[in-house]
């Protein structure tokens, strides 16, 4: 079987027409003095929603492209063997030239993936986009740096829904708990209960886990300082806890966020 090979401007359209268009910027990052840094690629996500739809962005390395192509040949060897992946260059790696090249051929790489139903919701592809940020946004969150921790829980709950699709059950329970803590910390209780009713939502028609009880408690708590009705989630975490199914008093949410193993 041959590989794809499509014209430029043929992945933006087709990709923008099904799950979500990507755009890729080149960006040197520059540390320690080091003349030749490593080369990050800046990923724009954009779906298929509202144009005015604020989009997503995720810099990523030769090397988490390397990787996912690996796992997914590893995990999908018939759709995985029309798909092309740009070769690491010996010499003149850095040029403006490579980089414009390896940018579009980063482009059709990912165009494809999401062209191929079996490979867009492929755990390793979401893992990809979303992964990283959520790791980041996490550590910063438990070592106290709120407000930067803020913009990445936000930048991985946008990119999540510009994605379309989900990336791992608890995920998007978990970006909310990061935003509700960190709008609690950051003395904005009105957008913290705000997370915490979109989670409710989200857990509505969903037998008890462990997120429900911490953001039931989030929301009573920050209901009552907004004085705004919380009877609702009182008695409903009232009774999971007669049930049996919810400890008294249950984790705050940030307790949940320093436990949750990320991987």
């Amino acid at each position: 079987m041959g590989r794809k090979n499509f014209p430029e401007g043929a992945i933006e359209t087709a990709v923008s027409g099904t799950e979500s268009y990507l755009s890729f910027l080149p960006v040197l990052h520059w540390a320690w003095g080091i003349s030749e840094a490593p080369q990050l690629y800046t990923l724009t996500v954009m779906g298929p929603g509202p144009p005015d739809r604020q989009p997503a962005q995720i810099s990523r390395r030769y090397s988490d492209f390397e990787r996912l192509h690996r796992n997914l040949q590893r995990q999908f060897r018939g759709p995985m063997a029309a798909i092309s992946f740009p070769r690491k260059r010996l010499r003149r790696n850095f040029t403006a030239e490579t980089i414009a090249r390896r940018s579009r051929a980063f482009e059709q790489f990912l165009g494809h993936l999401q062209a191929v139903p079996e490979l867009s919701h492929a755990p390793d592809l979401q893992d990809f986009f979303v992964l990283p940020e959520l790791r980041r946004a996490q550590s910063l969150t438990c070592t106290g740096l709120y407000r930067e921790a803020l913009a990445l829980w936000a930048n991985a709950w946008q990119l999540q829904a510009q994605l379309g699709t989900s990336s791992g059950p608890d995920r998007p329970l978990l970006t909310l708990a990061g935003l509700a803590v960190c709008h609690q910390e950051l003395e904005d209780p009105g957008q913290a209960r705000a997370c915490c009713e979109k989670a409710l939502q989200l857990l509505k028609d969903r037998s008890p886990q462990p997120f429900l009880a911490p953001f039931l408690e989030a929301h009573v708590r920050l209901s009552w300082r907004l004085g705004l009705d919380k009877r609702q989630s009182e008695a409903r975490l009232q009774a999971l806890q007669e049930a049996g199914l919810a400890p008294t008093p249950p984790p705050s949410l940030k307790e949940l966020l320093i436990k949750e193993v990320l991987d």
